[in-house]
């Protein structure tokens, strides 16, 4: 996988967090992962098609979903109802539109983020790989899962 891929929304999360949501964002080394199980019980899927296809998956707990949309809205957050998603998945929209700007090549399209609450699997495409990147905030720990690849 090309690292031109990863790079926009890596940078894209941080800048998000460090300047429109003001969680300082600390980015771990990037690994190979083999499941399609995500570590977390929150996600935002963003989807890329055109050139490319596949997705970025950034999975988060509760509490830092909590700590997330709190500094986001401005007022406490405890619960994942109905605004606590849609925030959610505000951020990570903000996130694919801020990486399409840096994203390589032109024909891509990024989708509008989905939210999945709970246990889940995503969909990653078949035999690409995933790059899960660890995040860290000071409420605890994230992840970033890229999969994508150049349509041949």
């Amino acid at each position: 996988m090309d690292p031109r891929y990863i790079q926009p929304f890596v940078a894209a999360a941080k800048r998000i967090f460090d300047t429109m949501i003001d969680v300082p964002l600390s980015l771990g080394k990037p690994s190979l992962k083999n499941c399609s199980e995500v570590p977390y019980e929150v996600s935002g899927i963003i989807g890329l098609s055109g050139n490319v296809s596949g997705c970025v998956v950034i999975s988060l707990s509760r509490q830092i979903a909590f700590q997330l949309v709190s500094a986001l809205l401005g007022e406490e957050v405890t619960e994942l109802d109905d605004d606590c998603t849609d925030a959610i998945g505000e951020i990570a929209n903000m996130i694919a539109g801020n990486a399409k700007t840096d994203f390589p090549g032109e024909g891509n399209s990024i989708s509008v983020p989905s939210v999945v609450i709970g246990k889940h699997k995503v969909s990653y495409p078949s035999g690409l790989p995933i790059i899960s990147i660890p995040c860290r905030t000071n409420k605890g720990e994230m992840i970033i899962e890229v999969a994508i690849k150049k349509k041949d």
